[in-house]
């Protein structure tokens, strides 16, 4: 580190420990936000408790070992939720571009075009890999636990660690792909009702250059209808009380994240409306959401219906569906309950 990063470094480090003392249970991302800096410099600046050793890229390397940790807690999360799952990575695939972990418990898509950096964190005592995007920004955090198996952990940093590291370099994210056209055109519903796969949702979209919000507005009320914002916390708090297994979809430019079974446990605390079992946590900012929709989606194997949150700039905060797998069809008990909440019938 030369002489301008260490004073940089010291910097931060000084700053931040000033915020923490005023505020001692902040979040680093939330203190990063106030600092104006990414949480990323926090972490090379080793601030307040914090070791950081930077690993060797590509991320791909590392996401392809962490199945030898054993169980550990993988968290992936946006600005309006966050998404915490317990269990092991298997059936890790990890292309040039794109990536996969097929778990019972970890079940992620990957999308690496943002992937930039990975570290070693010990936030004192707190132990975790995290992978960073090329803003700095965290896109997935993996965390030792009780049952993690902490040889195998070091073994995988000491095997990683980056003799040659030198300071994060922070560069814009590319921009997301244009979609100019703010109207559905007909011929969307025509596509739409043609699907076969709820994966060919995307190119749906790509094909006619239109926003998710866009297509959903004008699809039509039998494919998509607008529901009032506080569904979310009613479908959680239905679904736990009618035991139905249901699918949890949170991510960001580089992830999603999916947690698949039955919730039993719910908790509202301010903005945040919480699903706190003990293998799976979902945080949810109630306050964030923007617009809501259940969404209905014609398959090979039935239709499948889903409910997703919107924030007030169009991202997709979170998705839900009923608990399947490919082959299967949709579980009547959540085809039942999201259609109860309509206004209007669904296309069935």
């Amino acid at each position: 580190m030369n002489t301008a990063t260490a004073q940089q470094a010291q910097s931060l480090r000084e700053r931040y420990t000033l915020i923490k003392a005023e505020n001692p249970k902040a979040r680093i991302r939330n203190v990063a936000e106030q600092m104006g800096v990414t949480e990323l410099e926090l972490v090379a600046a080793q601030c307040g408790d914090i070791k950081a050793q930077r690993l060797k890229e590509p991320a791909q390397d590392i996401l392809k070992e962490l199945g030898a940790l054993g169980r550990v807690m993988a968290l992936t999360r946006n600005e309006w939720a966050v998404h915490e799952r317990h269990g092991r990575y298997e059936d890790v695939r990890a292309g040039k571009t794109m990536g996969i972990a097929l778990g019972p418990d970890i079940d992620l898509r990957l999308f690496f075009s943002v992937w930039k950096s990975v570290w070693a964190v010990d936030d004192g005592g707190r132990k975790s890999l995290q992978f960073f995007d090329m803003a700095g920004g965290a896109l997935h955090k993996v965390y030792v636990t009780d049952e993690t198996d902490t040889a195998a952990y070091e073994a995988l940093v000491a095997r990683f660690v980056d003799p040659q590291a030198e300071w994060p370099e922070i560069e814009s994210l590319p921009p997301v792909d244009a979609t100019p056209v703010t109207e559905a055109p007909a011929a969307l519903r025509a596509d739409w009702l043609a699907m076969q796969d709820t994966h060919e949702f995307f190119g749906l979209l790509k094909k006619h250059q239109v926003s998710r919000l866009t297509a959903l507005r004008g699809v039509g009320p039998d494919l998509a209808q607008q529901m009032p914002n506080d569904l979310a916390e009613r479908m959680i708090t239905d679904v736990a009380g009618q035991s139905i297994p249901f699918m949890c979809f949170v991510g960001n430019r580089g992830i999603v994240q999916i947690h698949s079974g039955p919730i039993a446990k719910t908790l509202r605390t301010g903005p945040w409306f919480n699903i706190l079992e003990p293998h799976f946590n979902l945080h949810l900012n109630t306050d964030a959401i923007d617009a809501t929709w259940i969404v209905n989606r014609p398959t090979s194997d039935g239709w499948v219906t889903s409910l997703e949150c919107f924030a007030a700039n169009g991202d997709l905060i979170a998705q839900f569906f009923g608990a399947r797998k490919p082959g299967v069809p949709e579980l009547t008990s959540w085809r039942e309950l999201l259609a109860g909440y309509c206004t209007e019938p669904l296309a069935a």
